[in-house]
């Protein structure tokens, strides 16, 4: 964002805005510190009912972070909103992330690790990391459709972190043409022909009853419903993803 923060160092009273990274935060063993977290921060599980919800990701309850009185606020650059973010920074130290790929996900982790001061922890995850996607099972180029929301149709295009996780297996993203998150008819979905579509759990909870309501556009696609969490959380759920990404492949 072209700006510098300061803050108290450790920070002691963190408030996360972003789910992935309310996650990394506990993996980097802030229990203690983190004071505040949005409504969608659902892992570890325990933290909805032992920290305070500030609202939701694109919804700050301006008054609860007051009273929480945060020494630094971590955000993300595509997950919250620009005016939200802005009012927050003229009154806390707010941290942001801007992350489309993996290289920027495992940067991330290691300069928040910094941050809080846990830079060897950091740095154990990122090579946990790293040696997890040495045993991804890599595909041979098949074309993939990533859905993400229906009514609109909207897929995961280029420039987004999904789409660098479908190139790491091995994947090619069927709206690699399209920017960001394209909308799509039901005409468009059909002529793209992808030898896959994924339909995430998030942000649209796909359920078993859209399988035949995508299979009739797209009848020579082989349709997946998948945890949308390994393919877009950019912390240390990474870890978890290689396992996950070669049994959905294997069944």
């Amino acid at each position: 964002m072209g700006r510098s923060i300061s803050c108290s160092f450790p920070p002691k009273r963190i408030v996360s805005l972003v789910p992935s990274q309310t996650e990394l935060l506990a993996d980097l063993g802030m229990n203690d510190r983190v004071v505040g977290i949005t409504r969608f921060c659902i892992r570890p599980e325990l933290w909805p009912t032992t920290k305070t919800v500030i609202g939701g990701t694109k919804n700050f309850h301006f008054n609860t972070i007051d009273r929480l009185n945060p020494d630094v606020i971590i955000g993300n650059k595509e997950e919250n909103y620009e005016e939200g973010i802005s009012r927050l920074a003229k009154k806390y130290p707010v941290w942001m992330s801007d992350i489309v790929g993996v290289e920027e996900a495992l940067s991330m982790i290691v300069s928040l690790g910094e941050l809080v001061d846990r830079p060897r922890r950091a740095r154990h995850l990122q090579d946990g990391i790293l040696k997890a996607f040495a045993t991804l099972k890599k595909q041979a180029g098949q074309s993939v459709l990533y859905l993400i929301w229906r009514n609109p149709w909207m897929a995961s295009g280029a420039g987004t972190f999904v789409n660098s996780m479908l190139q790491i297996i091995g994947f090619r993203n069927a709206v690699e043409n399209y920017a960001r998150y394209p909308e799509l008819s039901p005409e468009d979905i059909r002529s793209i022909h992808a030898d896959y579509i994924f339909l995430s759990s998030e942000p649209f909870p796909f359920r078993q009853n859209h399988i035949e309501e995508v299979r009739r556009m797209s009848p020579g696609s082989e349709i997946f419903l998948v945890n949308g969490e390994y393919f877009t959380w950019y912390g240390s759920r990474m870890a978890k993803a290689p396992d996950y990404f070669n049994q959905l492949l294997s069944e």
